[in-house]
């Protein structure tokens, strides 16, 4: 059992009058996080699972606030409803609970913000906390280890990624991840009734996993699915970043005439997904895109450690057209921090354009060698 970073932050937000809202993939540990905290909190509950019918059925029907009180349990001090995408209307059946049950404290999970979030936004406004669970961090790893164990172990990492299934099943990480990216990770976006041809969301993935790192061209990826134009491949990508696949960076851009505006870049919120659908496990050092590998992994570990220490700062890439590049920036209150993250050790010099158009600004390189800080591992 791997104790995750986020769940201090669930207990100690329940019952102070805010609905609970966690977001993440399927297959991250929502779940398995929730019975963990429910141990922590000593009263009563009632776990109520969406994906079963006759609990989706039961919600769906429950159009008063005393339905739903006899669906939770007239003594039920806290309820998790999970998967609660599915629910109909599910954002004012919470609201009605919240407003004439305010001693329940409800915790609402879901694999798609698309659905979720959307349904909830103006039912729920100011009545909920959001947080969100990715898939295990590094950081969780060297606290349910140590640092020499997750070192010896980062290769293993970068091709396999952090999955809590894959990580607590060594040796049977292939298989595992083939699953996940076979039967769950389409699953909510597929139940969307304009999302007709999952080859055509397939596709796309595959050709964002091989452009990793590299500017994206929705023109260019619209060839590349074929026969889809690209306001749809726009949408496809939207829906992917809603159901915690992938995620963007987009260009940063302020001062100078020749810099990019509108480019955009994927990543994946997990190295092993994006390999399996390379169809690659080879390890990094016999791999040509082993600084891509690397770049995917600090990034959205960057992101995990970042959302979970309630650091918000809106992240970017940064190219010129004369091809000056920097992989990674987060803009912190006006505070610009850019990054250079390299395979190996080596001196890289920012360029003078940048230094001179951003004089508020902070710059590192980060390799193998001293990554762990920026992904919240400290030295000490």
């Amino acid at each position: 059992m791997i104790k995750r970073d986020l769940k201090n932050t669930i207990v100690s937000s329940c019952f102070t009058g805010k609905i609970i809202l966690l977001l993440g993939a399927r297959q991250v540990g929502k779940t398995t996080l929730l019975k963990e905290v429910l141990k922590e909190i000593e009263e009563p509950s009632v776990w109520l699972n969406a994906d079963e019918s006759d609990i989706l059925e039961a919600f769906s029907t429950a159009g008063t606030s005393t339905q739903l009180l006899q669906l939770i349990g007239v003594n039920k001090k806290l309820v998790v409803i999970d998967e609660a995408q599915q629910i109909p209307d599910i954002g004012k059946k919470l609201k009605l609970i919240y407003d004439t049950y305010p001693h329940i404290q409800v915790i609402a999970t879901g694999s798609s913000s698309f659905e979720l979030q959307d349904r909830m936004s103006e039912p729920l406004t100011g009545r909920k906390k959001t947080l969100h669970l990715f898939p295990i961090s590094y950081k969780e790893t060297v606290e349910n280890s140590s640092k020499m164990e997750a070192r010896r172990m980062l290769d293993t990492r970068l091709v396999y990624g952090l999955y809590p299934e894959v990580v607590n099943n060594p040796g049977q990480e292939k298989e595992i991840l083939l699953e996940i990216a076979n039967s769950y990770l389409y699953k909510d976006i597929l139940r969307l009734e304009n999302v007709r041809k999952p080859v055509h969301i397939d596709k796309l993935l595959r050709a964002l996993a091989f452009q990793v790192g590299s500017e994206v061209s929705y023109n260019e990826l619209s060839r590349i699915v074929g026969n889809i134009d690209t306001a749809t491949v726009e949408k496809y990508l939207d829906l992917l970043e809603k159901a915690f696949v992938v995620f963007k960076l987009p260009a940063f851009s302020r001062n100078l005439r020749n810099e990019i505006k509108k480019g955009k870049k994927y990543y994946f919120y997990d190295n092993g997904i994006r390999n399996v659908l390379m169809n690659n496990f080879s390890i990094p050092d016999m791999r040509t895109d082993k600084g891509a590998l690397w770049e995917n992994f600090l990034i959205s570990e960057r992101i995990k450690n970042n959302h979970y220490r309630k650091r918000n700062r809106n992240i970017y890439f940064w190219r010129t057209h004369n091809k000056s590049e920097i992989d990674y920036i987060e803009d912190e209150d006006g505070v610009i921090h850019a990054f250079e993250i390299k395979w190996k050790e080596e001196k890289v010099r920012f360029p003078d354009s940048f230094r001179s158009a951003y004089p508020d600004h902070t710059t590192s390189v980060i390799s193998r060698s001293n990554f762990e800080p920026f992904v919240g591992v400290s030295y000490s």
